[in-house]
């Protein structure tokens, strides 16, 4: 409710303040740094010179003493130079004491001038001739009289002796009192402040010291080492005001207290109440004191940098009390004014109110439309315009008329009804005349407060117009207004005359809480009922809760309530809470949102505005508005958590804790914590960082083991986080507390670092009240959780009540467990129990749930759990052949042998749950994040050198775009290699929180990433699994996957599209090998797309080009192996699979653009005899005119397989393709990177040395030879021999060229063009159209070199990849890896490290010549390829076999500009199985028919069967030749955007589950459909047509 203006009684109180004695001023210091010493002291400074943060206003107060200093003064001054400052009303000047501006008049009052640059600080300050000395022991208890020095008077009327009196009341607790010994001064009248009777404490932990002259008091902490001044600047607390920071500011500030109908600000006002309480935090050992001041006067408090603080009052005594404490925790514990009350159940619900709704109708359909939107909501208010003219004890006839019934209405449905009352009481008579029967009862009792002649009572003007004021210290006004209470409703305010309101006006709303309550007992007897009040004072909090008052609808006021609540906390009133949403203005949905969000976790929990502006209740806001959605979300949280928290209130009622808790109570030893207030906790275990800024996400940071990491938090989210190490008591939402409560219960196990974790539950009937009658038993039910060991234990004691809902416990989630939950044994007194429960388990989040328990509340159980690991979470830990259990048990394992017979490759030795790795030093930025790892384990591990994990690796994560982020891992230590293959990422990353696809979370022991989906939460990477190792030679990272659906790999032959997920594994290292069974081939592609259950795609590269296997199980997850470099991984978003593939090519770069000649038919044969065997064919193609564009030749136009030569059997193919070309053919040539070294005048070796371009021996000039297909010269090959024979005695010796040299992109293109315009004879010129690239693995016929390997552990390193004849090693069929290559940079690298990027180190440099040369775009085909070999190159998938298998296999290799060798490459192709091969491949999008040398039937081609084969042909490549228009658009946009040319039935139809299994049909792009015969002797195929409108093609029928 909003305020009036002044009353006469408020100025009354104005005016007495301009009369009254003004008293001293107090500093307390307590002690922050440390000496060697056994004592901390409580103290200020007692130095020769003083600093600007040392300065004591001389106008302020006087400096007496080292230690606690105080001065007194009696008597008026004159308003002349008294400021003070209160309600908006001016007496004198603006401030309580006047400054003194000159310094003369500085000079007078005996003090220093020193004038300072900040106009803050003082520049008159006290000398040390000011203060008392010691007049000696008056009494045997600590009591002293103290004299007044001789100085100059401040005001005048000091008082010359004053009395100090000491109690040692306890042994955290001191409390010393200053009064004068000749007058009796006003003294706070309170429940818990009286005369000491008790003897003094013993083992006290502090120790007083006094000091003579000057006197002083010195309290020191008993403990290690001395400090002085204040011993930090972390002080909390005095109010009530609005701090904007829970940790006060000490520069210079300082704040007024006294009681003030003012609404919360910005500014420094004084608001409703006074607390003057403070605590400090001393250090990081959680030390900590406070200090409290019993003082109702009006009084400022002052901070300064020294650092220290100043209480300056106005009137009463001085009554300090210090408190000690270990931790914050306990000083609010200690703090003695009252322990706080403990709510109703139902007030711990959600509660709507509003000033102004208008009529009880309006109110009713807030109601009505809250509940149906299923809001969880216990209370319903009314505010003063429920009253007849704002009169209190009245309604309004006619908009309120069924108000008397309205409490039925709410109860039916299981809800309260609240509403207001203000002190203020009118004197006029009600409408029509009628007698106001509260005046007229309270007039004839005479039970007002009067004007100062004790007799007229005191008129102001509140809302119902001129008011009087009740004075509920006269008994009989007590009485009157009971009976008024019973007859009609609860009285909210009181006056008591404890003395003149210039001593008690701070005290009123105190006083009304005493009486409030009195009244409650009467008419709910032994009930505890609700009590709310605005103005507090100490010992509010054991009566009644408090909100932060009249607050706005701003983001400021949104974040500014965290630390005013926390405040409270700290002066024992826990319920509390902000006006959710804001009391003045008119609120934004965003606004509302996120503070319905926060407010859902506000010990008092209501949304309440004010008139004239719009209603803000959450339905308002419609039903389907994420307003409603996030509301009922986390307002569902809040009810299934309530028993926590009506845990937390129970322990705040008998011991004092907090409920909503400061970071820093629990984690006082992380100094980052000292100033957190943008976040807070529910008791030690709930974490709440809201959203508090408009920014549509958050910037709030969550302390992860003391680093911060941003918090993405969308409109409908907002930070929760469960601590380790507590059990949280929860129960069944529902939309009242009073059906929840009926509810089953459950329990929320959140396990520490040692898999430990205790909690409790306290349980009663939530209602009555806790006072006791002599003999009576309290019937409340506490119940104690330890989990410790894998047990759970349910410990009952004060099992005084008996729940009439015979609630159980039935679903405990257990969190942080590392391994799976695998069975639970229920026991009660170590009987074991029939349980018919279920268990679930979360590896990815790694919580497991227990369902359907019947545990009963009240009586104790133990809950024994086993922990274990299922098959398919059984990660290798001995992936190497040869396998022991006591080679396993060396690394750490865990051996079991697979006795299920089921054939599959399940790890005998397997890891356990832990990984050898955790991260610290986690440093967050706007693009992302860097880590430390650290490798920790301490067990004995049979580790080979180069597989030793290296002790501290680095992790990089960068958030590159929206959909796309890269993380890396890697020694920063020691460079290691990094594949030098340049990817497209933005100069600096361009993503923003808001609108990222993505977010990343570290595990932080052991170590692992999770990178999760927002917009469904799934998790699509994790690797927080035992797996992760990083050595020189040997890196294992494992990720759990999204599903079983996961695509890519390669490059080897896959029976299926999807991969098969039951234990296997594939290798990827470049190798010249046909297609096979988990045969390494030709490339090394490390991209996989995985779906998701809902649909979506992401996609994942590794960007690594060592060796490598990996290894995919059902669990699902997949294992990464890799033998060098390090871990760069990048990951895609999607979130279609089209949209996949397009930001995996942006990525890598975009498909080429091929020619649309490219596009047509293509014919080739390793075997044809000469170039009239090539002309033939050509005259034959066209006489059966079956379309066809492109004419190879493989090696055997060369001379002896010679690169850049020409055979005397092809001496007329110039020629032939002069002709062909100029037919509007257009013809291929192949070249080998392998150049020979045995032949004399080879200007390709031969200038090859001159350019230094072939792989040598490290630090050597030596080449390393292999042999290839080029033949000795002068030798007749003799074709009868084994193969192996044939290589020795035959080919000769060939040196490969270094593509990643500049030189050899140099030499390499001298001597294409060569080939192309022949220098030395023009004749055989080749004007060849395209450049076929082959044997690029590189590929040797001799394993490594000549001579063989040099290193031994290179070439066979530690761990092999299980690769085809992966005994061989890794020079099987290729180069020595020792070989030694050189970046452009000339950084020289292993070949160990590039061997899977030689081809794509030769593919640019050949197709830069290429278009050099034609002067065309030209096309490249290359046999090996890494991720981006398609921005430069086509490929074909190998040297397959005619075989069906073979074909259908050809459909899942198949992509952008790759095809299959039409009709097999090896073995003869039979007519049908060719046949149907033509038919599918005039679909391939590189279709070319191609065979081997050495068949049976020398060719294949379509015109070497038979007429009707010729048909079918001519037929289908009509077909395809129709559509190139089509097809060569869907180039360009593979080439533009990254989109699929031959597209899988899931891109286009992923939400159809069925499509992500078809791998025997295909699309070109969206909307052509291929459904091939696959089978021989099918005429029939079993086609899947998804949900669209199809068309027969051949005959456009529908």
């Amino acid at each position: 409710m909003g305020k009036a203006k002044f009353s006469k009684l408020e100025i009354i109180f104005i005016t007495l303040f301009c009369l009254v004695v003004a008293v001293a001023c107090v500093l307390i210091g307590i002690l922050a740094t440390r000496e060697e010493g056994t004592e901390d002291t409580i103290s200020i400074p007692k130095n020769s010179s003083w600093h600007p943060t040392d300065l004591i206003g001389c106008s302020e107060m006087e400096l007496s003493g080292w230690k606690i200093l105080y001065r007194v003064f009696g008597g008026c001054t004159s308003c002349e130079f008294r400021k003070f400052y209160d309600m908006g009303f001016i007496c004198g000047k603006n401030h309580l004491f006047c400054f003194v501006s000159d310094q003369n008049l500085c000079n007078l009052r005996g003090c220093c001038w020193s004038p300072q640059s900040d106009t803050s600080v003082p520049w008159c300050y006290f000398s040390s001739n000011h203060g008392y000395k010691m007049g000696g022991q008056v009494q045997s208890t600590p009591q002293v009289l103290l004299n007044r020095l001789s100085s100059p008077s401040l005001f005048g009327n000091d008082i010359n002796t004053v009395l100090l009196t000491a109690e040692y009341q306890t042994q955290n607790r001191f409390r010393f009192k200053i009064t004068d010994p000749q007058n009796k001064r006003f003294e706070v009248p309170h429940e818990h402040v009286g005369t000491f009777s008790g003897s003094a404490a013993s083992n006290l932990k502090y120790k007083v010291d006094v000091q003579d002259n000057p006197f002083s008091i010195r309290v020191t902490r008993v403990s290690n080492g001395l400090s002085i001044k204040l011993p930090s600047s972390n002080i909390y607390g005095v109010g009530e005001h609005v701090h904007k920071q829970f940790q006060h500011d000490v520069n210079w500030k300082t704040w007024p207290m006294f009681s003030r109908d003012s609404a919360p600000s910005g500014n420094m006002d004084n608001l409703y109440g006074v607390q003057t309480f403070f605590l400090c935090l001393e250090d990081k050992s959680g030390a900590s004191f406070g200090v409290f001041l019993m003082n109702s006067n009006a009084m400022e408090f002052a901070l300064q940098p020294a650092p220290a603080v100043t209480y300056r009052t106005i009137g009463g005594i001085l009554d300090f009390y210090v408190f000690l404490g270990d931790t914050p925790e306990q000083v609010v514990q200690e703090y003695l004014v009252g322990l706080p009350a403990l709510p109703s159940y139902w007030a711990l619900g959600f509660q709507l109110s509003r000033y102004d709704y208008g009529s009880l109708d309006e109110v009713k359909a807030v109601v009505e439309r809250n509940r149906a939107v299923g809001l969880p909501y216990d209370v319903q208010y009314t505010d003063i315009d429920y009253m007849e003219a704002r009169k209190d004890f009245t309604y309004d006839k006619v908009k309120f008329t069924d108000l008397p019934n309205f409490q039925r209405y709410l109860h039916d449905y299981g809800q309260k009804y609240v509403l207001i009352l203000d002190p203020a009481i009118s004197t006029e008579r009600l409408e029509n005349d009628l007698p106001y029967l509260s005046y007229d009862r309270g007039e004839s009792k005479k039970v007002w407060i009067n004007e100062s002649d004790g007799v007229t009572p005191l008129v102001g003007a509140v809302w119902p117009g001129r008011t009087v004021f009740p004075d509920f210290t006269s008994p009989t006004c007590t009485r009157i207004l009971d009976r008024l209470l019973y007859s009609n409703t609860l009285c909210m305010d009181a006056v008591q005359n404890w003395g003149k309101q210039y001593d008690v006006h701070n005290l009123f709303g105190y006083s009304m809480t005493l009486s409030t309550q009195e009244a409650i007992k009467t008419i709910f007897p032994g009930k505890r009922s609700f009590l709310l009040t605005r103005s507090t004072f100490a010992g509010s909090g054991k009566y009644a809760g408090h909100w932060l008052g009249d607050n706005a609808a701003t983001w400021d006021q949104l974040k500014w309530a965290i630390p005013g609540m926390l405040e409270f906390g700290l002066f024992g009133i826990p319920y509390i809470g902000a006006d959710i949403c804001g009391f003045f203005d008119d609120v934004s949905e965003e606004l509302c949102r996120r503070w319905m969000q926060v407010g859902a976790f506000y010990p008092f929990s209501r949304n309440h505005n004010t008139e004239l502006c719009k209603p803000q209740d959450p339905a308002y806001f419609g039903a389907d508005s994420i307003l409603v959605k996030t509301s009922k979300h986390y307002l569902n949280i809040r009810y299934t958590l309530l028993p926590y928290l009506y845990t937390l209130f129970y322990k705040a009622h008998t011991q004092g804790d907090t409920v909503a808790r400061p970071v820093l109570h629990e984690f006082y030893s992380d100094e980052a914590t000292w100033s957190v207030d943008k976040q807070f906790l529910w008791g030690p275990g709930l974490l709440i960082s809201p959203v508090l800024d408009q920014v549509g996400f958050t910037g709030a940071k969550l302390s992860v083991r003391k680093q911060k990491t941003p918090l993405y938090l969308p409109a409908d989210r907002m930070g929760l986080h469960l601590r380790g190490g507590y059990v949280f008591p929860t129960q069944q939402p529902a939309i009242t507390t009073v059906a929840s409560r009926k509810n089953p219960m459950g329990l929320i196990i959140a396990l520490d670092d040692n898999e430990e974790a205790t909690g409790e539950l306290f349980w009663d009937d939530g209602e009555s009240a806790p006072e006791l009658k002599s003999g009576e038993t309290l019937a409340i039910q506490c119940n104690y959780f330890i989990v410790s060991q894998n047990t759970l234990q349910l410990n009952v004691i004060n099992n005084n009540y008996s729940d009439p809902n015979n609630l159980v416990f039935e679903e405990i989630k257990i969190l942080g467990l590392q391994e799976e939950l695998m069975t639970v044994t229920v026991l009660q007194n170590n009987v074991e129990q029939v349980s018919s429960h279920n268990i679930t388990y979360n590896p990815t989040d790694k919580f497991a749930v227990i369902k359907g328990l019947q545990l009963d509340l009240g009586k104790s159980y133990s809950l024994r759990w086993t922990l274990g690991t299922r098959v398919s979470e059984k990660f290798d830990c001995y992936p190497s052949a040869g396998a022991t259990k006591e080679l396993c048990e060396q690394r750490g394992c865990t051996w079991a042998v697979n006795t299920s017979g089921s054939g599959l490759n399940i790890p005998y030795c397997y890891y356990g749950s832990d990984n050898s790795y955790s991260i610290s030093d986690v440093q967050y930025t706007a693009s992302g994040l860097a880590a430390n790892l650290t490798y920790t384990n301490t067990m004995a591990r049979a580790f080979e050198r180069s597989t030793s994990p290296i002790s501290t690796l680095r992790l990089e994560v960068i958030y590159h775009s929206n959909d796309m982020l890269q993380f890396k891992i890697y020694d920063y230590a020691n460079k290691r290699y990094e594949v030098p293959v340049p990817l497209n990422l933005p100069s600096t990353p361009t993503s923003s929180a808001e609108q990222r696809l993505y977010d990343v979370t570290l595990q932080t022991k052991p170590f692992g990433i999770q990178v999760r989906r927002r917009s469904t939460g799934t998790v699509i990477w994790d690797s927080q699994l035992p797996t992760f190792t990083f050595s020189d030679m040997f890196i294992q990272i494992s990720t759990r996957l999204a599903s079983q659906y996961l695509y890519g790999f390669g490059e080897t032959e896959h029976t299926m599209y999807r991969r098969d997920m039951n234990w296997h594994t594939w290798g990827m290292f470049a190798r010249d090998q046909p297609p096979g069974y988990k045969l390494n081939s030709y490339g090394f592609q490390p991209f996989y797309m995985g779906l998701e259950e809902d649909g979506n795609a992401h996609g994942v590269l590794l960007l690594n080009s060592n060796g490598m296997d990996v290894t995919f199980q059902p669990t699902p997850a997949l294992t990464y192996r890799t033998i060098g470099g390090i871990l760069d991984f990048y990951v895609v978003l999607g979130p279609t699979p089209e949209s996949v593939v397009q930001e995996y090519t942006a990525l890598i770069g975009r498909p080429v653009l091929p020619p649309y000649w490219a596009l047509g038919f293509q014919l080739c044969r390793y075997g044809y005899e000469n170039d009239s065997e090539v002309a033939q064919l050509v005259e034959d193609m066209k006489a059966a005119r079956i379309p066809y564009d492109v004419q190879y030749t493989d090696i055997d136009y060369m001379e002896r397989q010679l690169d850049f030569t020409l055979s005397p059997q092809f001496a007329g193919l110039p020629n032939l393709v002069n002709k062909i070309r100029e037919e509007g053919m257009r013809f291929i040539i192949i070249l080998d990177p392998a150049i020979s070294g045995n032949e004399t005048n080879y200007l390709a070796y031969e200038r090859g040395l001159q350019k230094d371009v072939f792989i040598k021996w490290p630090n050597s000039n030596e080449i390393v030879f292999g042999k290839v297909w080029p033949d000795y010269p002068n030798v007749q090959v003799n074709n009868t021999l084994d193969w192996d024979t044939q290589v020795e005695v035959s080919m000769a010796y060939t040196a490969f060229p270094d593509f990643f040299r500049n030189s050899t992109a140099e030499w390499w293109a001298t001597e294409i063009m060569e080939v192309y315009d022949n220098p030395r004879n023009a004749s055989q010129s080749l004007k060849f159209d395209g450049i076929w690239i082959d044997m690029n693995e590189p590929s040797s016929f001799v394993h490594g070199a000549v001579w063989g390997c040099r290193d031994n552990e290179l070439n066979n390193p530690p761990y092999v990849p299980v690769l085809g004849w992966r005994e061989e090693g890794l020079a099987y069929k290729t180069l020595c890896m020792e070989g030694e290559q050189q970046l452009p940079d000339g950084t020289r690298v292993r070949h160990y490290d590039v061997h899977n990027l030689y081809g794509w180190s030769q593919t640019k440099p050949t197709l830069d010549v290429l278009r050099n040369i034609t002067k065309e775009r030209g096309i490249i085909v290359t046999r090996s390829t890494y991720p981006s070999s398609g921005k430069w190159s086509g490929h074909w998938l190998g040297d397959n076999t005619a075989a069906w298998n073979q074909l259908e296999k050809s459909i899942i290799g198949e992509s952008t500009e790759k095809g299959a060798d039409i009709c097999g490459f090896f073995s003869d192709s039979e007519y049908e199985l060719c046949l149907r091969w033509m038919q599918l491949g005039a679909f391939y999008p590189y279709s070319r028919n191609h065979n081997g040398e050495g068949s049976k039937v020398s060719r294949q081609d379509p015109v070497s069967w038979n007429s009707t084969f010729e048909d079918i042909s001519r037929h289908v490549l009509n077909i395809r030749y129709s559509l190139l228009p089509y097809l060569y658009t869907l180039m360009y946009q593979a080439n533009a955007h990254g989109s699929t040319v031959v597209r899988p039935l899931l891109h286009e139809f992923v939400e159809d589950r069925t499509t992500w299994d078809i791998q025997k049909q295909f699309l070109w792009g969206p909307a052509l459909l291929i459904s091939p015969v696959l089978e021989q002797g099918a005429v029939t195929v079993n086609a899947y047509l998804p949900n669209a409108r199809w068309y027969d093609y051949h005959t456009v029928s529908n």
